[in-house]
């Protein structure tokens, strides 16, 4: 049996378990929520900083770009917005490395404050009349360091977590992760929403804006705080222990040709869908009912704030059911769902623009989806891959299929909306990677739900 260094015992206050492979870290249930609780919340404020971009799109669009073409200055500015999605896998190699030679904690830590400190810069940022072309240019560079962080946040907090869990209930806890990011774009919009009613129409668009930038400094402090009174995972620091740490965590994770093979599949059947069905239930639907129904900027927030707020427990609820059932059927019924429903949902919306109930309620039916696809996809990925390279290797297809072909769309729809003069063409994109990901997903994906994280701990020792 293999014996416990001191280092190991101190990871994490709990009971102590042992199995017929070696000592286990068991953590108590109170350690647990706690764990959850600093994890999510610093991952909701990095999501929050993210997207609070993308909510204010219409309105940057105005400060950072020529006046003189409104349609052209707000493509562009979903242009800078997708330029923090494209460098994300970049994100999750550099802080995936980290995470995997160092440690869980110290990477997230990290990438909570560069998220801070670049979400804060935009707040004070000199507009276009001011410094001219500086401008754009400056807010492309604060949205490419926002993307690093991002890149390293996600597969820190979706490990850290669920290498804390029961391997019988990982889908459930980990599904608060899978909140977060919904429930960050749910924050913006209300952190916006109450700018917005407080200051009045004029002063918020001249210079009431950056408010919201400038509140992220403020909750960074707050969660740093909270995430430095962590302790490292169990199960890394029993790797550690062992010194079977990987020393080259993006040659092991790339470099190992079984292991590209399972991060293609992870990627185009399962993450590049879960991120056009994320991203068109959510943000697309934002931007359809602002720029393309012509709905009130308050009265379309609140929409799709509402819609957030009911959806979001059904992350916790589809996280659970894939313990029991599996996480693969419930991924692919989401993506074959809004492959399905994605055309009479958005045909609707637009016959019910004078309806925010109905509106609601449509927009809602888009985030049932979103639950779906995501609320079990961090312990899919989670138990994909070894614990060694665990961090790097499942950010890359998540970061991939995320800020790739997720984060792209609204700039991908938005263009050929524009292009066609069909304000249902833009649709086309995220049916068809959806459907694609149901093929590959469905012939290729491997069920995992019965993987035991400490197996793999126990055979090293």
């Amino acid at each position: 049996m293999a014996q416990s260094s001191p280092e190991s015992l101190a990871v994490t206050p709990g009971i102590r378990a042992h199995d017929s492979g070696g000592a286990r870290e068991v953590v108590d249930s109170s350690t647990l929520w706690k764990v959850i609780f600093a994890s999510a919340g610093g991952t909701m404020i990095e999501w929050y900083d993210f997207y609070i971009f993308g909510s204010l799109a219409a309105i940057i669009s105005t400060h950072f770009f020529p006046k003189d073409n409104p349609t052209a200055g707000f493509l562009l500015t979903l242009g800078t917005f997708a330029t923090g999605f494209v460098v994300r896998p970049f994100g999750a190699l550099v802080f995936g490395r980290v995470g995997d030679i160092v440690g869980r904690k110290y990477a997230f830590l990290v990438t909570l404050l560069l998220m801070g400190g670049a979400t804060a810069l935009i707040g004070f940022l000199p507009t276009y009349e001011t410094i001219g072309i500086a401008a754009p240019i400056a807010l492309v560079l604060i949205r490419l360091v926002q993307g690093l962080a991002l890149g390293g946040e996600y597969g820190g907090a979706a490990v850290y977590v669920a290498e804390h869990a029961p391997d019988e209930k990982r889908g459930f806890y980990t599904s608060f992760i899978q909140i977060t990011a919904t429930l960050g774009l749910f924050v913006s919009l209300a952190v916006i929403l109450g700018t917005r009613l407080t200051m009045g129409e004029d002063a918020f668009k001249e210079w009431g804006w950056r408010v919201p930038f400038l509140l992220s400094v403020l909750l960074v402090a707050v969660s740093f705080y909270v995430r430095t009174r962590l302790k490292e995972s169990p199960i890394f620091a029993k790797l550690k222990a062992q010194g079977k740490t990987s020393a080259a965590p993006i040659k092991d994770s790339l470099g190992n040709k079984r292991n590209w093979k399972v991060i293609l599949i992870a990627l185009f059947g399962a993450t590049a869908g879960q991120g056009v069905v994320w991203y068109t239930g959510q943000f697309y639907a934002l931007y359809f009912l602002q720029n393309t129904l012509k709905v009130p900027f308050i009265t379309a927030t609140i929409v799709v704030a509402a819609a957030l707020a009911l959806g979001m427990p059904f992350f916790v609820f589809f996280g659970a059911l894939s313990d029991r059932i599996g996480r693969k059927k419930i991924m692919l019924a989401g993506n074959l769902c809004g492959a399905i429903g994605f055309y009479p949902i958005f045909w609707a919306m637009k016959q019910n623009a004078d309806s925010p109930a109905a509106l609601t309620a449509l927009v809602f039916v888009l985030v049932l989806f979103v639950t779906m696809v995501y609320g079990p996809i961090a312990a899919y990925l989670v138990e994909a891959f070894p614990a060694k390279v665990r961090y790097t290797s499942l950010s890359i297809p998540y970061h991939v299929g995320n800020g790739v072909f997720g984060g792209l769309l609204p700039l991908i729809a938005s263009s050929v909306t524009v292009a066609t003069g069909n304000i249902y063409a833009g649709l086309l994109y995220p049916i068809t990677v959806a459907l694609i990901t149901v093929v590959v997903g469905g012939i290729f994906l491997k069920e995992r739900s019965d993987v035991r994280l400490w197996d793999e701990i126990d055979r090293t020792a």
